[in-house]
């Protein structure tokens, strides 16, 4: 059964409400990449702060991450949290392409990439995806805690739904376009994090009529 049109109206109503997100921040490939393991468990204010400790140090690339002490690199991103953890995956993301140059890497079949990627300790799905979509422009579906949040309250995903399994909805469901994914996810963050969140403001969403929330209602009562 084909979803793609459901999905292309959920996105629409998505981008009339918010516009474009203009995802991921970040100038350069390095400046992404880094991003991706400093918004690990946690906020993208408390990642602002730490690129901004890194630019403030000339250490916002993977040239300088490599050749800096762990502990200096930790301490800048102290605010991103697991600060020391998320420093060594910082100094191995940046010998991995010391040993593969950008430009090789770029290369590979997206699915090489993929596989390169998820090597590498710490390195997730999520944070896999996030790098291949938003610094390679991979026409890969990033999904997150938001995402499945969404689609179980709409009605799509069953509560513990993999990650696997929720890309695969995406990816089978939509044309295979980089810019349609890389937006699509920056709107479901955006509609998370103002309504859809973990206690839900349902009254203003506007995905309300198509939500299928067991709380929906109660919610509403409480704004009558």
């Amino acid at each position: 059964m084909s979803y793609s049109r459901e999905l292309i109206e959920i996105y629409d109503l998505l981008y009339d409400r918010y516009g474009p997100q203009y995802w991921w921040p970040g100038e350069t490939r390095d400046e992404i990449i880094i991003g991706a393991i400093l918004t690990q468990n946690t906020n993208w204010n408390n990642v602002e702060k730490a690129i901004e400790n890194l630019k403030h140090k000339n250490l916002l690339t993977l040239t300088a991450l490599r050749n800096t002490e762990i502990k200096e690199i930790a301490q800048c991103i102290r605010p991103s949290g697991y600060y020391n953890q998320k420093a060594i995956r910082l100094q191995e993301i940046a010998k991995f392409f010391h040993r593969n140059s950008l430009q090789s890497f770029n290369a590979f079949s997206t699915a090489k990439m993929r596989m390169e990627l998820l090597a590498l300790k710490g390195i997730g799905q999520e944070t896999a995806d996030s790098i291949l979509l938003y610094a390679f422009e991979k026409p890969v579906f990033v999904i997150d805690t938001y995402t499945k949040r969404i689609f179980h309250r709409l009605g799509f995903f069953t509560e513990g739904i993999s990650y696997d399994e929720a890309q695969k909805f995406f990816m089978q469901n939509l044309e295979n376009n980089t810019k349609l994914f890389n937006e699509f996810h920056a709107l479901f963050v955006r509609n998370a994090k103002e309504y859809c969140q973990k206690n839900p403001h349902c009254a203003k969403c506007v995905l309300l009529k198509k939500c299928k929330f067991e709380n929906k209602n109660h919610d509403l009562n409480k704004k009558q």
